[in-house]
């Protein structure tokens, strides 16, 4: 059994590999259920790891801070909160009835600029409001671009409402054309994604079941965002999946490439602006 067990991995892993260019990990929020009777005094779990299989814990965990936000717009404190090494753990009190987000933001500036004739870039952890602190006096040439990462998922109490799904203007966000609470097997369901408030048109969108742990293919449908930013896909098969849409790549080449040395000092890269949004969803059989 345990030979059979580490053979399946390693032809998982090997898998993946030959399907990703770089293996990569997958940050997510996975709900205990996402579908509540309503009574007014049931509970939700929520895990929220970094890994590379979805949705098990192989990466590091993160201090994140979620806000769950409630089908009337208010805000819920969660409750029995532990940070554990490869993941956190909170509990979600569902009083009302309706729809609910919980949801996991980060704002992020990235960039460099030109001091004492070197290229310098700006510390990790650098958001907007501590961006002025971050550049020191004297420099110049400086270029800076946002990042935006969001992870969310949604869970209902009786009948799904719509009220929690407002954009804010910021990043990447999804706003359901079909209600992420409402997913069957063999059903289109319908998506529209925006970025900094506006249809994000032409990005890409990928759907992953969870389990890739124990299958040799990860089993991703691939899909592109039209003009008003909305995607479908339809569900093969019941489980949690993981939807995901981003924009901004790696950094570009770096200086270096042989030959000699350039004549003036080397400008800075123009930093990329970069999003990524990430929902976990259930489908039902």
């Amino acid at each position: 059994m345990l030979k059979s067990r580490k053979s399946l991995l390693l032809l998982a892993a090997g898998a993946a590999l030959a399907l990703s260019p770089v293996a990569q990990a997958r940050q997510w929020l996975l709900p205990s259920e996402t579908m509540f009777t309503g009574a007014g005094n049931e509970w939700l779990t929520v895990d929220a790891a970094n890994s590379t299989d979805l949705y098990y814990y192989d990466h590091p965990g993160q201090a994140w801070d979620a806000v769950v936000t409630a089908p009337d717009g208010s805000v819920i404190p969660v409750e029995n909160r532990m940070v554990g090494k490869l993941r956190q753990v909170f509990d979600v009190p569902i009083a009302q009835g309706g729809t609910y987000k919980i949801s996991v933001t980060n704002d992020m500036v990235m960039g460099s600029y030109m001091l004492a004739g070197e290229k310098k870039m700006l510390p990790r952890g650098t958001t907007p409001a501590n961006l002025a602190a971050a550049i020191p006096a004297g420099a110049t040439d400086v270029q800076t671009a946002e990042a935006n990462n969001r992870i969310e998922t949604f869970v209902t109490a009786g009948e799904p409402t719509t009220s929690v799904f407002t954009a804010g203007g910021k990043g990447i966000e999804m706003i359901p054309v079909t209600h992420p609470n409402d997913l069957a097997v063999g059903e289109e369901a319908t998506f529209q994604f925006m970025l900094d408030g506006k249809p994000a048109a032409g990005i890409d969108v990928v759907a992953i079941p969870g389990g890739i742990r124990y299958r040799a293919d990860i089993k991703q449908m691939d899909a592109k965002t039209d003009a008003e930013g909305k995607v479908s896909f339809t569900w093969p098969e019941a489980g949690m999946y993981w939807v995901s849409a981003s924009i901004g790549g790696r950094r570009g080449g770096g200086e270096g490439a042989g030959g000699p040395p350039p004549a003036t000092p080397p400008q800075p890269e123009a930093p990329q602006r970069r999003a990524s949004y990430a929902m976990t969803v259930e489908v039902q059989g």
